[in-house]
């Protein structure tokens, strides 16, 4: 949206182009190129009578110049500040470029408020919510940041901050205050620099000082401006003397086990809080019995594709309780792995109950308050259930409360086209239930490459899940002792009865409860939103899994909690930013989903330009041999370039073998390094290989191809 033109937005664009015809001229002379230091110790003797003579005259004419000269962004802003040093010496020099640079730095700031702040303000409000927060809440913190250790150029900063909500009166005096410190330095280097009369003077130990000082300053700077927000932020907490542990983890999942366990490997001291089971929602009502339960179910699907194989299908006869008995197994088989018994072993104490954060190191548990220097919350996520009415009368499960059914819904009803919809939906359609999976959006997965949407669809249905897309559920009801399910469908009225509702609508992480809203850390709707560094508000404080509100996989609270554990236990002598850039998922479905990097929609909503490699696994001779030939392998490359952007896999066992593309995204390997490896036959993995090689064959060099066949008819005569 154009800002609409009026007589005001005539008269600044008649200004900004005469301050830009006036910059350009005094650029383009070449007068203040000529001004160097040489030109300065010239004209030193001369300069100096002159000043001895109309000193008022000379520093109003130095002062509004160097003003003006900040005020229209010029460049050498650094070198009028050295320069102030050589002709006025340190006091006068200091006095002159601290207001002359701050009073400049105050009308470029209005200048660009004045410009445009009102229309970038209502053009990109959204995008600058956060900042306007941010300064409103911090401001002359943030601002005395930028000055003291500049990320961006000063200049950058002045108009910046003018598109902003800060005050003028604080963006001056904040600005005041923290040039100060640099602007003295750079005038003493300056007034040190214009003495210099010959060679020797290099080696004058206060020259020295004054390079010196130029190059540690910001260092020094950057140190202090930390010590001094570490100061503020923990000021009001009273620190332990001595701690109990150096690492605590509020929670038993993923990123709880392995941020305590990383501390007893590096020798620190760990310690981990629960509240319910140990292993989290993975071990206890997620990955373990999901996989366990599909397992069984894909026993069912092959059976019923013994004909096309030669076999007799057998005639299995579904124990529901038996089936849900043998889930039950097989998270008692993984339990140890995730025990308190295991983790005592190993010097991590383990306590059960409630946690609540009382301060940056202090945790109270059952009534008992543990100190640690750090602290790792992994509190994990919930299934999210939403606000449909008369949701309470009927009988409906979450993935959490699934795994306590005795008996099998004759007619399952399933909210939600995610993966642990259509996991489930596949699952217990296979068992024998009649399954209707329900999702407000046009197609299943819709993270997912389109194509694999479609195809897995496909496979759904084939196998009796009834999928009915564009619809919602708006109300339950219950008739003669029946639930009825009410809701639309591409805004046409639908109604019908089932036996059992899975909810299956994604899930909340569950950052609340724990006292951190009181100590000042921020809970986005449950999550906890760290930084790059996996930190807090308090850099002691850090987080870890599903509670991010990022990805919620296993994996990747596992990933994140080695630079939790580590950040937290070596600060402040060493940090790791978290590498998030390949992250790989499978949707566990029959055939399988795997995926690294973008696929094809995101890499369009985003822009980024990218060609398509498509190999399908009907064409695979170990899929064939399976009779799994349902699938592709699809990778995204930058134009004309191997560099790999995203791979989606739709194959069985396709999370098996989607490793190989993390491996080379990671490394930045392209299509040909893929292509060079051997790979075993026959394999799915072989897939892979002819991928890269659909590629090649897209790229062949046909000019050299082109002088080969003439070449090889040559010399066969």
């Amino acid at each position: 949206m154009a800002p609409k033109w009026t007589a005001s937005w005539g008269l600044k664009v008649l200004l900004v182009l005469g301050l830009l015809a006036g910059a350009g001229w005094l650029w383009q002379s070449g007068w203040l190129s000529q001004i160097d230091l040489q030109w300065v110790q010239d004209r030193q003797a001369q300069f100096e009578a002159y000043y001895q003579a109309h000193r008022a005259y000379t520093l109003t004419l130095f002062f509004l110049f160097y003003s003006f000269a900040v005020a229209v962004s010029l460049p050498g802003a650094v070198w009028l500040t050295l320069l102030s040093g050589a002709l006025f010496g340190l006091e006068v020099g200091l006095l002159i470029a601290s207001f002359a640079s701050t009073l400049g730095a105050s009308l470029a700031f209005l200048l660009s408020r004045w410009l445009l702040r009102d229309w970038v303000q209502k053009r990109f409000k959204k995008r600058l919510k956060t900042l306007n927060q941010g300064l409103q809440r911090d401001g002359l913190f943030y601002l005395a940041t930028l000055r003291l250790v500049p990320i961006f150029p000063f200049f950058v900063i002045n108009l910046l901050m003018g598109l902003t909500q800060i005050p003028l009166r604080t963006f001056y005096w904040v600005s005041q205050l923290s040039m100060l410190p640099g602007t003295a330095v750079y005038v003493y280097a300056g007034l040190k620099l214009g003495e210099i009369q010959s060679a020797s003077d290099f080696t004058d130990p206060r020259l020295l000082l004054a390079f010196a000082l130029l190059g540690a300053f910001p260092w020094f700077a950057k140190w202090g401006l930390w010590r001094f927000a570490q100061h503020r932020l923990y000021q009001p907490y009273h620190k332990p003397k001595s701690f109990d542990f150096d690492l605590l983890a509020i929670g038993a999942g993923s990123g709880g086990l392995v941020s305590a366990y990383i501390a007893q490997v590096v020798g620190a001291k760990g310690a981990i809080v629960e509240q319910a089971k140990m292993g989290g929602d993975c071990l206890n009502t997620g990955c373990v019995p999901s996989k366990s339960l599909l397992q069984t179910a894909k026993l069912l699907r092959l059976n019923r594709q013994a004909a096309a194989l030669g076999l007799e299908p057998a005639q299995f006869k579904v124990d529901f309780g038996s089936v849900m008995a043998s889930v039950q197994r097989r998270i008692d088989a993984v339990a140890p792995h995730d025990s308190v018994e295991r983790y005592r072993a190993l010097g991590v104490e383990v306590y059960a109950g409630q946690a609540k954060v009382l301060d940056p190191w202090r945790v109270e548990v059952a009534g008992q308050v543990l100190t640690s220097r750090c602290l790792v919350i992994a509190t994990g996520a919930k299934p999210r259930v939403p606000q449909i009415k008369g949701l309470k009368s009927i009988p409906f499960r979450t993935s959490e409360t699934l795994w306590q059914l005795k008996e099998l819904p004759q007619r399952l009803l399933v909210l939600g086209g995610g993966p642990i919809g259509c996991e489930l939906a596949q699952a217990f359609a296979s068992l024998g239930s009649k399954v209707t999976q329900i999702d407000r959006g046009g197609r299943l997965l819709k993270r997912e490459d389109p194509a694999a949407s479609a195809l897995i669809q496909a496979a759904l249905s084939l196998d009796g899940v009834e999928v009915r897309l564009n619809s919602e559920v708006t109300q339950f009801e219950l008739r003669d002792g029946q639930p009825w399910a009410l809701g639309t469908i591409k805004q046409d009225p639908f109604e019908f009865p089932f036996d059992l509702c899975l909810i299956a609508l994604g899930r909340v992480p569950e950052g609340g409860g724990l006292g951190l809203q009181d100590l000042g850390v921020e809970v986005d709707r449950g999550a906890l939103r760290p930084d790059a560094y996996q930190r807090t508000r308090f850099p002691n404080i850090l987080v870890a899994g599903d509670v991010s509100g990022g990805y919620q996989f296993t994996h990747a609270a596992s990933h994140q909690a080695w630079y939790a554990a580590v950040n937290g236990l070596f600060a402040p002598l060493k940090k790791f930013a978290v590498d998030n850039r390949v992250m790989p998922w499978c949707t566990f479905t029959d055939p399988e989903v795997a995926r690294v990097g973008l696929n094809e929609a995101e890499a369009t909503d985003q822009g980024i330009a990218f060609e398509v490699s498509h190999y399908d696994l009907a064409d695979l001779d170990r899929a064939i041999t399976d009779h799994a030939t349902e699938g592709f392998v699809k990778v995204l490359t930058e134009p004309g370039k191997d560099v790999i952007l995203g791979v989606t896999i739709v194959g069985a066992h396709a999370g098996e073998w989607i490793h190989e593309w993390v491996l080379a995204m990671k490394h930045r390997l392209g299509l040909k390094k893929i292509l060079s490896c051997i790979h075993l036959y026959p394999t799915m993995a072989e897939a892979s290989k002819y991928a890269a090689g659909e590629w090649k064959k897209n790229h062949q060099p046909e000019r050299v191809l082109k002088i080969l066949r003439r070449w090889f008819t040559w010399r066969r005569g």
